[in-house]
């Protein structure tokens, strides 16, 4: 698939934002004032900042309030519903927290729930897509989340618990890998199911369907090599993974706890990356692209 810039910059940094909304929404850190307005100004920021960087991916952004009808059969609508839900609820919960010094722990709960929420149905638009076999996996929302809740709870400060949870999603991350890269392979699609050729006997590409480039080739067709695959691997799990756990392991400091969070950015980024453009969409067998 191809690795569009606005979806790379949606998945990373409303996944974080939601994230910490979530441990926001659990009362942690349980600070008030001016210190939990920064909090929540950084999650709302990460937050409603990727969902706007979403709009550009659309072909006719101006009717992106069309994304709210369809809830009934669109993942794509109930993350729309879902994430003005978690952003109204949490705004509530955070005006009574930051101006009132009151903390209604129901409402953050609600809150938190519709955070997560909203993570899960954005990892569903990818995880039903049946023609992406990489992507067609329960590992898929147990990737999004886990990184969402590692990454919110590392933003969070709570040093207890990222680290557990960042290891944790290094292991579902691992997982997603091993199993995506044989995904295709043992899906049962090939170039003879693509074609409907099958029954005729072999089939092998002879040449191009088109003399020229075309929206699916562009659009669902990206082929990354492999070791340029696996540089970007090496890249996302150390720095999205084992730097910001090193550094939770060791003493202390705000100038470290930033060197954590922008090396898991960094590293999510390359993850997301590798998420899109390594996703083989089996309309690249009918153009022998696989």
């Amino acid at each position: 698939m191809h690795p569009a810039p606005s979806v790379i910059v949606f998945t990373t940094l409303s996944g974080l934002g939601f994230g910490l909304l979530f441990w926001l929404g659990l009362g942690m850190p349980a600070s008030e004032g001016w210190v939990a307005a920064v909090f929540f100004a950084i999650a709302f920021g990460l937050s409603v900042g990727g969902l706007l960087a979403s709009t550009f991916h659309l072909g006719r952004p101006e009717r992106a309030l069309k994304a709210f009808s369809q809830w009934r059969t669109s993942w794509l609508s109930r993350e729309a519903v879902c994430s003005v839900a978690a952003l109204l609820v949490m705004g509530l919960y955070a005006a009574l927290v930051v101006l009132a010094g009151v903390r209604v722990d129901w409402l953050g709960w609600i809150g938190a729930a519709l955070s997560a929420g909203t993570v899960f149905t954005t990892s569903m638009i990818y995880a039903q897509m049946k023609t992406v076999p990489r992507w067609n996996t329960a590992l898929t929302p147990a990737l999004f989340l886990a990184v969402s809740l590692g990454g919110g709870a590392l933003l969070a400060g709570q040093v207890g618990i990222a680290p557990w949870l960042l290891t944790l999603a290094a292991a579902v991350q691992l997982a997603w890998w091993v199993r995506g890269d044989r995904a295709l392979a043992q899906s049962g699609t090939d170039m003879a199911s693509a074609t409907g050729l099958g029954h005729i006997g072999a089939v092998r590409a002879f040449e191009s369907p088109h003399s020229g480039n075309n929206y699916l080739l562009r659009e669902f067709v990206h082929v990354v090599g492999r070791k340029h695959g696996v540089k970007l691997r090496a890249i996302a799990m150390s720095l999205g993974y084992m730097v910001p756990v090193l550094v939770l392991v060791l003493p202390f400091s705000h100038l470290m706890a930033l060197l954590a969070v922008i090396a898991h950015l960094a590293g999510m980024a390359a993850s997301r990356w590798l998420f899109f453009a390594e996703a083989e969409h089996v309309v690249g067998l009918y153009y022998g692209k696989r």
